[in-house]
């Protein structure tokens, strides 16, 4: 099951591997409001309508309950709260699904079936899954699921979250998270904070950061009057752009560190030429926990740092000494320390064997390939999971007479983001779509007496963009689709300034807007 992933075009080499596998036999069920590219090679296509995933997956959740399909073994020895989801459901019918859908009940009823009784099931997804104000309750109706059927723990099942940008999970495990420690554990482990503690010679604040958004949220309130930004361009990938604009201009101070000068760049006070991933040495960690060396293959402009270097030279100027000799020496604290982890994962390890899943404790360890095999495995520890009953809650802006249409945003397949790096840098690549286009069905165009190639005005409660209209039966009546690529057409002008209470993720794929014809 694909849900809320426009592989192709946002992850293509892994996209490309599923359309090989679907020729040996693989089925795919695309769960997406658009006909992406990836429904041809479906199986079936949920068209539902945007932001009603719950509502879909509490109703496959009602039929495998009802219908007896679940694993009553591995639900009794691994699981708790079972009964609690089962009565959590009772109202999600398939009927009661399909009316905040859009997709028909048989539709509902024959994908739970397919997934329940399927020897090896697998649901991948990605943003148009975690955008939304309810993201997080996206993903434990994801895991409900799993745990339901058993599909966990062996090879060919489970759940593959698909990261947006290379070594996100990376990222996120060496702490940039504000509630971890590198070697994701929470800050509130007294145990392993204290480790780092005494290796850094330094009391480690046990509260938990904020997020982008909450600290979004503190610059408005006056109590942040500095940001510092490390390969990320917020004026055009943030929601309800005037507003970023507006807090970043009435910053005290705006460092901002990357290999481009963005957009964001462009405002701050200090600007920081870092290294490209083709200047610099280091491990990257790919979406399946899988860590590579990355070798440096060209020269850098000598007015140029690592990153590390820039934050121990700062760090040294302000009092607290950090001195390293090179990446190998910060990834040896870091394996000595996340041991459990990344104990057995030396440079001279991955240079000869190219890549390990972690966790891998020890240098006798082979890496972990598949995680979560304790599900099915007598001899391993028999702790529990809970199910986590979750409400559909709907789009937070919906349209009305004022504004009759859904946008959703997404990317397009060469363009890369916030288009830096694809735009004025890359000479050689052949970019199919050079600019943004607002894609609306046939049937909303010829109301508005729109063809394909015309100028519009999209417009949201918070501004307005001029762009060029692509009519296409890719979106369904009712929904227009955008990306963020484009500076000229700046699309988060127009999104909402909504987010996830628990992640701080914002809810790009949702808000309401209407079209004008120019």
């Amino acid at each position: 099951m694909l849900m809320g992933s426009n592989t192709t075009e946002a992850h293509p080499i892994i996209a490309n591997r599923m359309k090989k596998a679907v020729k040996s036999g693989l089925k795919i069920i695309v769960i997406d409001p658009r006909k992406i590219d990836m429904v041809k090679f479906s199986h079936r296509h949920l068209q539902i309508n945007v932001g009603s995933d719950i509502a879909l997956m509490n109703a496959m959740i009602h039929v495998i309950i009802e219908e007896k399909l679940y694993n009553p073994l591995f639900i009794d020895k691994f699981t708790v709260d079972f009964e609690t989801l089962k009565e959590h459901v009772k109202r999600y019918t398939p009927e009661f699904a399909a009316s905040i859908t859009g997709v028909s009940a048989e539709d509902i009823i024959a994908t739970a079936r397919e997934y329940a009784k399927a020897d090896k099931a697998m649901i991948a997804y990605t943003l148009g899954i975690t955008e939304h104000h309810c993201g997080v309750n996206n993903v434990f109706d994801i895991a409900n699921l799993a745990l339901l059927t058993g599909h966990i723990g062996r090879e060919g099942c489970g759940i593959m979250p698909l990261r947006g940008q290379n070594n996100v999970q990376g990222a996120g495990d060496m702490g940039c998270l504000p509630n971890m420690l590198p070697g994701a554990v929470s800050l509130l482990n007294e145990e392993y904070r204290t480790r780092f503690e005494k290796a850094w010679n330094v009391t480690i604040n046990p509260e938990p950061g904020n997020t982008q958004t909450r600290a979004f949220e503190r610059m408005e309130e006056g109590k942040v009057k500095a940001l510092y930004c490390i390969g990320e361009n917020p004026l055009v990938a943030d929601v309800y752009r005037q507003h970023t604009l507006k807090l970043l201009k009435d910053l005290d101070l705006l460092v901002v560190q990357d290999i481009f000068l963005t957009e964001t760049a462009k405002l701050a006070d200090v600007v920081l030429p870092a290294r490209s991933w083709g200047e610099v040495e280091g491990t990257y960690t790919n979406t399946d926990r899988r860590i590579q060396r990355v070798r440096k293959a060209v020269d850098a402009h000598p007015d140029t740092k690592d990153d590390w270097e820039i934050l121990c030279e700062l760090s040294n100027r302000m009092g607290y000494p950090m001195n390293y000799r090179d990446s190998e020496e910060i990834w040896e604290e870091i394996r000595k320390l996340a041991w459990e982890m990344y104990g057995g994962m030396p440079y001279s390890r991955l240079e000869k064997e190219y890549s390990l899943h972690y966790p891998c404790p020890d240098e006798s360890h082979p890496g972990t390939f598949v995680l979560h095999t304790r599900f099915h495995n007598e001899s391993e520890d028999k702790r529990t999971s809970s199910f986590k009953p979750v409400n559909y809650t709907g789009p937070i802006e919906r349209p009305d007479e004022e504004y009759p249409f859904t946008l959703t945003t997404g990317r397009r397949y060469e363009l890369y983001n916030t288009h830096t790096q694809t735009n004025l840098y890359a000479t050689g690549v052949k970019i199919k779509q050079t600019e943004e286009t607002a894609d609306i069905h046939p049937t909303d165009a010829e109301k508005l007496g729109i063809e394909t190639g015309d100028l519009v005005e999209v417009s949201s409660r918070r501004g307005s963009v001029q762009v060029k209209a692509k009519v296409t039966d890719q979106v369904a009546p009712g929904l227009v689709f955008m990306s963020f690529h484009f500076e000229d057409v700046p699309t988060n002008v127009l999104t909402i300034n909504e987010f996830d209470p628990i992640s701080g993720t914002a809810e790009y794929k949702a808000c309401a807007v209407k079209i004008k014809a120019l």
